[in-house]
Formats: C-alpha cells, sequence, structure tokens
C-alpha cells in the first residue's frame, strides 16, 4: 500500500467490499454504498493519521516539527487520544510510567523476564578481590520531559540513562566492603542504599529516580570462596566452643543455685519446725499455768467454803442447829432406853439436858 491518501482509501474500500461481500445492486445503490464505504474509510484512515492512542502505563511527549513552537513539548500527555499531525509534522514519543528493573547479573535465567538483563557487577574489595554481584535496581521515570531532552527517546533512558551509572555507583559502594563483610547482611544493606543515593544525585538531573538497589546474590572466585567458607567454619566452631563453655559456666551456676536453694530450704524447714515445736511448748506451758491457776482458785474456794462453814457453825444458832442434827439422827431410832432419874437423867423435853448429855453445851449455860 503506498503513501498517497486516495490509493490508501481505494485500497480501504475495496477490502470493505471484499469482506463483506455486498450483493450485486443496481448503480445507484451500488455508488451510494461506494460513497458509505468511502467515508467509512476516509475515517478511518484519519483516525489512524490524526489521533495516537497514549496507553495508561505511557507518558506521551509531543515533537513539533513545523510551526512556530517547534520543538519538544513541554506538556506530559497521559492516557487517551490526542490530536497528531500526520506525515512527520508532529510526532508523539512514548515512554514508560511504571516501576522499571535493570537486573545486573551473571544468571539471566533468575531475572524477570521484563527486565533489562546485563552481567553481573565486577567489584574489587576494600581489600583487594573480586567479588560478582547480582544486582536489581528498580527505578521509574519521574519527569519524561527530562528524559526525553537530556538522554533521548525510545529506550535510550535505559542505554544511556541508567546502565552507564549502575556498575560504578555500585562499585563506589559495594567495594568499601572487605571480603568477610559482603557475608554481614546490615552492612551490606546499608551501602546498597548509598548507591541508591548516589545513582539518584546523578540520574534525577535527568529525570530518572532509583527506588531501590537489591543485592540479590555474590560469588568470589572458587579458591577465594573456599577460603572463606573454611574460615567461616572456623569462626563457626570458635562460636560454638564459646558457646558451649558458656553453657558448661552457666549449667554449673544453676546446680549451685539449686543447692544452695535445697540447703536454704532444709535451713527453713528445720526453723519451721523448731518454731511450731516451741510455739507448742509455750502453749502446753499456758495451758498448765492456767490449770494450775484455775485449781488453786477452786482450792481457794474451797477452803473460803469451808472458813465460812466453820465461822458460821461457831456463831448463833449454831447450836440449834446441831440440835436438829440430832434430831434427824433421833428420827431413825425406835426406842432409846436412857436414865430419868439421877444425876445424870434424861429428860428428853429438855433441850438443855440434851446438849449437855452430848457435850454441846457445858454447864448448862445458854
Amino acid at each position: 500500500m503506498t503513501d498517497n491518501p486516495m490509493d490508501q482509501i481505494a485500497f480501504f474500500v475495496n477490502k470493505l467490499k471484499a469482506r463483506f461481500r455486498f450483493p450485486k445492486l443496481d448503480s445507484k445503490s451500488a455508488r451510494r454504498l461506494n460513497i458509505l464505504l468511502f467515508g467509512a474509510a476516509l475515517a478511518i484512515i484519519c483516525f489512524n493519521l490524526l489521533l495516537v492512542y497514549v496507553h495508561p502505563d505511557e507518558y506521551g511527549i509531543k515533537v513539533v516539527r513545523v510551526g512556530l513552537n517547534r520543538g519538544v513539548q513541554k506538556e506530559v500527555y497521559h492516557a487517551g487520544l490526542t490530536f497528531v499531525l500526520p506525515f512527520g509534522l508532529q510526532e508523539m514519543y512514548r515512554l514508560p510510567k511504571g516501576i522499571q528493573v535493570l537486573e545486573l547479573t551473571n544468571f539471566p535465567e533468575t531475572a524477570s523476564v521484563t527486565a533489562r538483563k546485563d552481567r553481573a557487577a565486577h567489584i574489587q574489595t576494600s581489600d583487594g578481590f573480586f567479588v560478582d554481584v547480582d544486582v536489581s535496581i528498580l527505578y521509574h521515570i519521574k519527569d519524561p520531559y527530562l528524559v526525553f531532552t537530556t538522554i533521548g527517546p525510545g529506550t535510550l533512558f535505559e542505554d544511556n540513562g541508567i546502565l552507564p551509572k549502575a556498575e560504578p555507583a555500585l562499585k563506589e559502594t559495594l567495594g568499601k566492603l572487605t571480603t568477610e563483610e559482603f557475608y554481614n547482611s546490615p552492612m551490606r544493606v546499608k551501602k546498597a542504599e548509598e548507591a541508591k543515593q548516589n545513582l539518584n544525585t546523578e540520574l534525577k538531573v535527568k529525570g530518572i529516580e532509583v527506588d531501590q538497589v537489591l543485592v540479590r546474590y555474590f560469588i568470589y572466585s572458587p579458591e577465594i570462596q573456599k577460603n572463606i567458607e573454611a574460615k567461616k567454619l572456623q569462626d563457626q566452631m570458635v562460636f560454638t566452643n564459646q558457646s558451649a563453655a558458656r553453657a558448661a559456666r552457666e549449667e554449673a551456676e544453676l546446680k549451685k543455685i539449686i543447692q544452695e536453694g535445697m540447703v536454704i530450704a532444709a535451713v527453713e524447714i528445720e526453723n519451721g519446725k523448731a518454731y511450731v515445736t516451741r510455739k507448742i511448748a509455750e502453749k502446753d506451758l499456758y495451758a498448765r499455768k492456767i490449770k494450775a491457776n484455775a485449781d488453786l482458785q477452786v482450792k481457794l474456794a474451797e477452803a473460803e467454803r469451808v472458813r465460812l462453814k466453820n465461822e458460821a457453825l461457831k456463831g448463833i444458832g449454831s447450836e440449834r442447829m446441831v440440835a436438829l442434827k440430832m434430831a434427824d439422827a433421833y428420827k431413825g431410832l425406835d426406842m432409846i432406853i436412857l436414865p430419868s432419874d439421877g444425876p445424870h437423867g434424861v429428860n428428853p423435853l429438855s433441850l438443855d439436858n440434851a446438849l449437855q448429855l452430848f457435850d454441846v453445851r457445858k454447864g448448862g449455860n445458854p
């Protein structure tokens, strides 16, 4: 197909006729159909010639080559259709909007399918050895106008932008590590962060911003790798022995503490038993004291009772009480034979004689 618009229209009309296989029409209907197809073909060609579609994940940069405002336009076009004059008068260039990945690796099969791949970074450590480092650099185009005007269109932001700066920045930062320090993850991450800052310092002025620098894998020459691994194993054995010695010391300390605790517990148990025995003895002593004091009080009360009774018996009315007792004694007797005359005669009707008879009253005194 030629670049002549009329030839293109005719080509599209014939293509539409061949596709839809219109039935044979009279001359008037055929002329109308030709006009309709001509208009449709013209619309399609104008659409393709005058409108450019920018995808959602793209930036659009328009370049005007004819007119007063010639050159790269500062306006950045986003997703949608944009009017562009054909035949080289204007042109729309597209740049990616999303995260881009640059993989520096000697194992391309491990890298992302869509990533830009290049050989691993060959870095000399601060102690003079070389190491190949697999690095993933994640970046994005922050200012497409700057990228276009300072680097160029298409994929030049990779070839002339990120790629030439990546390995020198990694050599400058990771090269400060020694051979052994490459195995120190925090130090390695710190140097990768420094590489990211250095890259941003150089690339931000060109419209590119680095998001992450990730060290994925590194390898020394086989001989150096073997020596490092042997040294690491020795270090691990030293650490293991030190840990075992510390564990033994801690175990001995634990046994000592357990024994001391058992002794203290035994002493405290004996102290507790002695305390219980002492308290039981004190309780028994107290109980005996209280009981003795109570017995004393009872005896004293009994003695006081006897004393009071004796006092009462010595007082007035004691004689009558004796007489009443004698009367009670007489109640049990059916017969008593006593002399009724003479000096010792008994007159049962005389209380005085009865009292004298039983030696209760002397001489008959009242």
